[in-house]
């Protein structure tokens, strides 16, 4: 059982920029699904996708696999996915070395490296499937579009691109009213409006959405074949890209 997220729930003088530290570890599991409306539905799905994309003797990766949760749904669907295996990576140590204590929680033939290393120095090759969950927000504009490229290269045809983010909107009016929504969840799940006020400021310089439109345009130029949204909860939400 996850330990409750508390980080920010007294007053904090001087708020720095949110980051992947033992403290967020601690506690992420709570958080991630107090914070992030339909996650469990989301990670369910992603081993649904990888069941049916994942092919023998190929590579699976999860950029940002945080504590593993992604990759343990896929490999909990590969089962008998013979000589695929999976490639689990995150620059933070603290979720390293929990991903490692999920993942030897549970036996499998399937096999997963556990790799600390920033994504975005990852050689991609002879991949059949790609997650990026809630993680492409945090890099830079044109990290995010090397990243992609780099992906796209790597993705053998017909492989996917699992792209999980939170959005904005370009109609002001939408745009605000899924932000409130997104804090009326929040406070649904026992968070406070301190809590709120104090994790929004911060994330804000850290993480930086783009619109599905934006999404929707890289992938095209990528030239991926086909690509959509396929769950969306308020402003955030899951899409697929098929070489």
């Amino acid at each position: 059982m996850s330990n409750k997220d508390t980080i920010f729930s007294a007053p904090i003088d001087k708020i720095g920029d949110f980051t992947f530290d033992e403290r967020v570890a601690e506690v992420f599991p709570d958080m991630i699904q107090r914070s992030v409306p339909g996650y469990s539905n989301i990670i369910s799905a992603i081993g649904m996708l990888a069941e049916r994309f994942a092919k023998p003797n190929t590579n699976v990766y999860d950029l940002g696999c945080s504590l593993g949760a992604a990759t343990l749904s896929m490999r909990r669907h590969m089962e008998g996915c013979e000589g695929a295996q999976i490639m689990a990576v995150d620059n933070s140590h603290a979720m390293v070395e929990r991903c490692k204590l999920h993942l030897n929680a549970y036996r499998s033939d399937v096999h997963v490296q556990v790799i600390e290393e920033d994504i975005r120095n990852v050689d991609i090759q002879n991949a059949s499937v790609v997650v990026l969950n809630f993680t492409l927000q945090f890099l830079s504009v044109e990290d995010r579009e090397q990243l992609l490229q780099k992906i796209y290269d790597g993705l053998r045809p017909g492989g996917v691109l699992i792209l999980s983010e939170k959005y904005v909107f370009e109609n002001d009016s939408a745009h605000e009213l899924l932000i409130d929504l997104h804090h009326d969840f929040k406070r649904a799940n026992g968070y406070s409006e301190l809590e709120i006020s104090q994790k929004r400021s911060a994330i804000e310089h850290v993480m930086k959405p783009d619109s599905i439109t934006t999404h929707r345009e890289r992938f095209k130029a990528l030239g991926f074949s086909s690509y959509e949204v396929w769950f969306q909860c308020f402003n955030f939400g899951s899409m697929f890209a098929i070489k």
